[in-house]
Parts: structure tokens; C-alpha cells; sequence
């Protein structure tokens, strides 16, 4: 598969490019090494396209989750603890974990488990590589990179997207690079408040 499209958010590519070239060029090198005709597998059902060969996005997962594994990106979690309390949430939001449940707990409230969980991330980069529903989309960029970037966990978030040629062979419903990058300039410079990366591909 080959880059189409890159949108720098808040200097994330600018960030890369000087502080972890290696590592951009590793995204870069999986992204290219993933065979997009050996992903082309899925027999469509639905009607507006029944019968047709699509691109199937659990076997181009499968491949970059190969690849990336290979190279050591591994998965990541952020936990915390919740509850209804909005100034609670807010004094405890920079606190550690077992803090956070203490402080809640110890307010009268019921503290609630909860954590942000990324596939593949190495040496303070996340990468979200995401060919699911356009909600999954804005849940990675506006929560999982948010949660991790201020957790102090990444420097850098990457979305690696389809572009809508290679999304228009693929399931409906499944979120493209010119929508998802619409929605982040729409928000204004400053939101999400963490360095993106967002890349498009095409087959």
C-alpha cells in the first residue's frame, strides 16, 4: 500500500521528522510492505454491491498488526478511575490511578474502573490504524490519543485511515481519510489539544 495523504496536527509530523526518524520511517516502511491484493477477500452481501470483491478490513488489519508486531510496536493502556462528580473528575484527573480511587473513595464516592487501550505503540508514538465504523474514528482522535498524550504516555498520535478510493471498495460505514481530516480542521487549530498524524492510503 503506498501514503496518499498526510495532515500534520499541532506538528505531530514536524515532531517525527526531527525527534523520531526512525520511527517515522518505520510506519512509513510497514505501510508500504502491506500487500493490498492478498487483503482483497470479502464477498460483499449487501445489496447495493452484493457479490463483489472487497477489501476485507480484518485481513488489512491482521497485516499491519503482522508487521508492526514485528518491528515491536506493542499494545498500551491508560487506566483511571471515574465517577459522576465533575469537580471530583477534574481534581483528580492528573492523579495516578490508586490516588484517583482514593480521593474519590474517600470523598463518599463510588470510584468507577475505566482505561484507553492503543494497539501498537513504541517509544512514546501511538499508532491507531483504524479501517472499522466512522465512530471508532472520532474515538480514537478526540479520546485514546487525548488520554494518552495528556497521561504524559505518547508524544504523538498516528491515524492511518483509507483514502475514499480504497474506502469505496470496502464495507459501508467504514471511515476515510478526507472525512475524518474535514472533521479535525473544522474543530480549529487548536482541537484535538494533541500533535496528530493523520495518513491516508490507497492500495
Amino acid at each position: 500500500m503506498k501514503i496518499s495523504e498526510i495532515y500534520s496536527h499541532l506538528n505531530g509530523l514536524e515532531f517525527l521528522m526531527v525527534h523520531k526518524p526512525r520511527l517515522w520511517k518505520e510506519v512509513q516502511d510497514v505501510i508500504s510492505a502491506v500487500n493490498s491484493t492478498t487483503c482483497k477477500t470479502k464477498i460483499s452481501k449487501e445489496k447495493t454491491m452484493k457479490g463483489a470483491l472487497l477489501y476485507s478490513p480484518i485481513e488489512m488489519n491482521k497485516e499491519f498488526a503482522r508487521l508492526l508486531h514485528a518491528k515491536s510496536w506493542s499494545e498500551s493502556r491508560v487506566s483511571y478511575w471515574v465517577t459522576r462528580d465533575e469537580k471530583l473528575i477534574r481534581k483528580t484527573m492528573a492523579m495516578s490511578p490508586k490516588q484517583q480511587k482514593e480521593e474519590i473513595e474517600s470523598a463518599g464516592e463510588t470510584p468507577i474502573f475505566s482505561y484507553n487501550q492503543t494497539d501498537f505503540v513504541k517509544d512514546r508514538i501511538a499508532i491507531e490504524v483504524q479501517f472499522g465504523k466512522y465512530a471508532f474514528v472520532a474515538y480514537d482522535l478526540f479520546v485514546k490519543h487525548l488520554a494518552f498524550y495528556i497521561s504524559d504516555h505518547i508524544d504523538v498520535g498516528i491515524e492511518i485511515l483509507p483514502m475514499k478510493s480504497l474506502q469505496s471498495q470496502m464495507s459501508s460505514g467504514v471511515g476515510y481519510y478526507e472525512g475524518e481530516f474535514y472533521n479535525i480542521v473544522r474543530q480549529g487549530r487548536g482541537i484535538p489539544a494533541v500533535p496528530l498524524v493523520l495518513l491516508g492510503i490507497e492500495a
